[in-house]
C-alpha cells in the first residue's frame, strides 16, 4: 500500500525530513532514483538525463555500489548527486535500530554523501534523531519525496505510472523512480516522456547536491 502524493499530515508528523524543495521563480523538479546501481537501468537513466541536460540524485544501495563500481562512478562523473539507501535495502520497521544504523554505516564505506533515503520510506524516530545528531559521521539529511511514480508496482500499467508523475509533479517536487530490475519496464517507458513533457513546459531538472550533498569522486571500494 502506498500513496502517489504524500499527504500534508504525514509531513507534519516528520517535519525534520525533506519532502520537497522550495518553490522558486525558476521551475525546478528533483528526480531521484532508488536501488541502483543497476547494470541495465542506470546507464539507460544516465543516457536519458543527458539528452535534456538534466541532473538527478541517485540513492544507491551499498552492496550494488560494490557490485557495479564503474557504473557508480559514471553517475558521479556525469555530475549527478548520490545518496545512501542502506547497504542491503533494509526495512527500518522490521530490524533493530542498532542493526539498521550499522547497515547505513556499511554503505557509508562506499557512498560518501550527507543524503539518506530510508528504503520503503520506513524509519523510526529514534533512528532519525541518531542520524541528525552532530555526534556521528552518518548522513544527516533524510530525503523522502513529494511524488512516488509507482514504477515498481506490477499491478498498474506503465501509462498509469507516467500519469502519476505528470498529474502530481510541480515546482519543487521530489520525484521517485527506481533504477532496478523490478521497475525497469515502467521506468523506461515513463522517464523519457516525463523529461520531454516538463522540459516543454519550462522546467529544469536539478540534483539535491547544491544544498545538501558532498559526493566523493573517489572510486568505490570493491
Amino acid at each position: 500500500m502506498y500513496v502517489v502524493k504524500i499527504p500534508w499530515w504525514l509531513r507534519l508528523l516528520y517535519p525534520s525530513l525533506i519532502w520537497e524543495m522550495p518553490v522558486t521563480a525558476e521551475k525546478k523538479i528533483y528526480l531521484t532514483f532508488d536501488d541502483g546501481p543497476h547494470q541495465e537501468a542506470t546507464p539507460f537513466v544516465l543516457e536519458q538525463l543527458k539528452k535534456y541536460d538534466a541532473k538527478a540524485t541517485f540513492f544507491c544501495i551499498g552492496k550494488n555500489v560494490r557490485k557495479y563500481p564503474d557504473i557508480y562512478q559514471q553517475i558521479i562523473a556525469a555530475g549527478h548527486a548520490i545518496g545512501n539507501h542502506t547497504n542491503n535495502h533494509l526495512n527500518g520497521w522490521q530490524v533493530k535500530n542498532a542493526d539498521y544504523i550499522n547497515n547505513i554505516q556499511e554503505a557509508v564505506e562506499v557512498i560518501q554523501s550527507d543524503l539518506f533515503r530510508p528504503p520503503y520510506g520506513r524509519i523510526r524516530k529514534a533512528v532519525i534523531r541518531r542520524l541528525q545528531s552532530s555526534e556521528n559521521h552518518l548522513p544527516s539529511n533524510i530525503v523522502m519525496w513529494t511524488v512516488l511514480s509507482g514504477d515498481f508496482d506490477i499491478n498498474i500499467s506503465k501509462e498509469k505510472c507516467l500519469q502519476n508523475v505528470i498529474k502530481h509533479t510541480g515546482n519543487g517536487s521530489i520525484v521517485v523512480f527506481h533504477d532496478s530490475t523490478k521497475a525497469w519496464g515502467h521506468m523506461s517507458y515513463a522517464l523519457p516522456q516525463v523529461l520531454a513533457y516538463f522540459t516543454k513546459r519550462g522546467y529544469s531538472f536539478e540534483q539535491l547536491s547544491n544544498r545538501f550533498n558532498q559526493a566523493s569522486s573517489n572510486p568505490a571500494s570493491t
